[in-house]
């Protein structure tokens, strides 16, 4: 199996439905954080004695790689994080705090090893959450996701307090520990504690090395399947990265989009056609309800089109194309672009995923109807 596949060179990689981003995408640097918090968790269960924490951790770990499967795939509802793992965590504070209640805690990190190692990890686990802050804001993220890791620094915290106070040690290799037992026996009692952190740290650091392996290969392979894409595909991808464009809505996601804005309509009384596009502005999904209008489909489809094309509403766009302001003439450029109410730039954060357009009543009337849309817009994704 090949190590490398040159793919990553120019400092370009994949996410799960996004081709070509750079490194330095703050959901890249969010997904390496993630994977260095996983490393030092397995550096602190290498050298920790407590079978119930090395579980914990585990769990831990299974659930950051959820995590970081949902930075790269947002709209997959299964790598959202669900409650009960965030109150497993308060658990575990929660019984964790009962063994040091009233103790007076060490104000500095340091007093063990191991205890120290958690508040190294403590420190880059505070890292990850701030980084997952700012990838919400500007892409949009799990509110469970955000809600576990707010939690885990706390555990971490309790946890080296909790194996200070509980006088947890390292594990012990097995063959220093019977070679220094039958040194007991012979009356040469001499401890072999350096022997033992020494193949304790040999240990941690193999393990640590394997889990960096894994990642890297597997990271690899995977971006190996996506080396065959098409050139046209790849030269459309970098023209939407450096527009800004990073994420698109699913198919999926439009479906469920436009059954809420049809019960709206409906409710309305306004029968109605409603058109979802992609951020570059391809049709993803048209409804056309029972009573719409004949020319309300090609008015849907343009409005989408054009709120995506000018990133804005289409009834923001009408105003600017009055006589005297700026776009004013824009409509008769392009027969795509109308200037009717009803269009409107679907986002996450300050990034455009899509766009909506709605045709059936007055452009008041379609604009309302689409900024319905917009609000319901986080319960399909």
């Amino acid at each position: 199996m090949e190590v490398y596949t040159g793919y990553g060179d120019k400092g370009m990689t994949d996410l799960s439905h996004t081709k070509n981003v750079s490194k330095s995408d703050d959901r890249i640097c969010l997904m390496g954080s993630i994977e260095e918090l996983v490393s030092h968790i397995g550096l602190v269960r290498a050298l920790i004695g407590d079978g119930d924490v090395v579980r914990m951790l585990e769990k831990i770990s299974e659930t950051l790689k959820k995590i970081t499967d949902g930075v790269s795939d947002p709209y997959n509802r299964e790598f959202k994080v669900s409650e009960d793992r965030t109150e497993l965590l308060g658990e575990e504070i929660g019984r964790m705090r009962k063994i040091f209640s009233g103790e007076r805690l060490p104000i500095l990190p340091g007093d063990s090893r191991v205890a120290a190692e958690i508040d190294v990890t403590r420190a880059v686990a505070r890292r990850a959450e701030r980084e997952l802050a700012l990838v919400s804001v500007k892409f949009g993220s799990d509110t469970g996701a955000k809600k576990y890791m707010n939690r885990l620094s706390d555990y971490f915290y309790v946890l080296a307090r909790y194996v200070d106070v509980a006088k947890i040690g390292e594990k012990k290799e097995a063959a220093g520990t019977v070679e220094n037992n039958a040194n007991v026996a012979a009356g040469t009692a001499e401890p072999q504690t350096e022997q033992i952190q020494q193949n304790t740290l040999m240990q941690a650091q193999n393990t640590q090395e394997n889990v960096s392996a894994v990642t890297t290969a597997g990271g690899n392979t995977a971006m190996a399947q996506n080396d065959s894409m098409a050139a046209n595909t790849a030269m459309i991808q970098e023209v939407l990265k450096r527009m800004g464009i990073q994420g698109r809505i699913t198919l999926d996601s439009a479906k469920r989009l436009i059954e809420k804005i049809e019960q709206e309509a409906l409710r309305r009384n306004k029968p109605s056609v409603i058109a979802v596009c992609s951020p570059d502005g391809n049709p993803v999904a048209v409804h056309v309800m029972d009573g719409s209008f004949l020319v309300s489909f090609d008015m849907a489809v343009k409005k989408a089109y054009t709120s995506v094309a000018v990133k804005m509403s289409t009834m923001e766009l009408s105003r600017l194309t009055q006589p005297g302001q700026t776009f004013y003439g824009l409509g008769k450029m392009s027969d795509n672009i109308v200037i009717f109410g009803g269009g409107v730039p679907l986002k996450v954060g300050d990034n455009i995923i899509g766009g909506l357009g709605i045709s059936g009543g007055t452009g008041e009337e379609d604009n309302s109807l689409a900024e319905y849309g917009l609000q319901v817009l986080n319960e399909v994704l």
